[in-house]
Formats: C-alpha cells, structure tokens, sequence
C-alpha cells in the first residue's frame, strides 16, 4: 500500500467519524432537554464542521476553503453569542414574570 492511499483512508475514516458526531449532535440539539444542551450542541455541529472543511482543504488541495473554514468559525461563534443573548433575555423575562405574579 502506498502511503498516498493510507493518508486517504485515514482522511477518508475521520470525514465519517466527524459525520457521525455531526448527526449525534444534532440529535442532542433537537431533543434537548435543556437550552444550554442545545446551544453547546449547535457549538459542537459548528467546531466540526469547521474540522471537516479543515481536511477537505487537504484532501482536495484547494486553498479557498481555508478562508471559507475561517468565514465559517466566525460565523459560527456569532451563532452561538446571538443564541445565549436571546436565550438569556427570555429567561431573564420569565424570571421577572415569576416575580411579579408572586410578589
């Protein structure tokens, strides 16, 4: 076997297994229970596909998709800032509510 063909199966065996982990995490993030479950999930879904895209800039020696890897965490960074602002705000609103019918 010639190394070219190992390294291949290798970046091969780590897309499946960075798919399989994709598919895992995005049951996580639709059955929850919890927001902060589903808010670290879509972090996760983010980070690798960033991976993915990482090996699939070796595998196919195209550079470009390095600046779409970087575009892509950035993106995905946002994501997850935006989603724990607006998941705070209503918590924080529930919380109010909670207060004011008790109090």
């Amino acid at each position: 076997m010639q190394i070219a063909q190992a390294y291949q199966m290798l970046w091969t065996g780590a897309l499946i297994v960075l798919a399989v982990l994709t598919l895992a995490c995005l049951i996580r993030a639709v059955v929850g229970p919890r927001i902060a479950d589903r808010i670290v999930s879509i972090n996760m879904i983010s980070t690798l596909s960033l991976a993915m895209i990482a090996i699939l800039t070796r595998v196919l020696g195209e550079s470009y998709l390095a600046d779409v890897a970087l575009i892509y965490a950035l993106l995905g960074f946002l994501a997850v800032v935006v989603l724990c602002k607006v998941f705070m705000g209503i918590a924080l609103e529930k919380k109010e509510q909670e207060e004011k019918n008790n109090g």
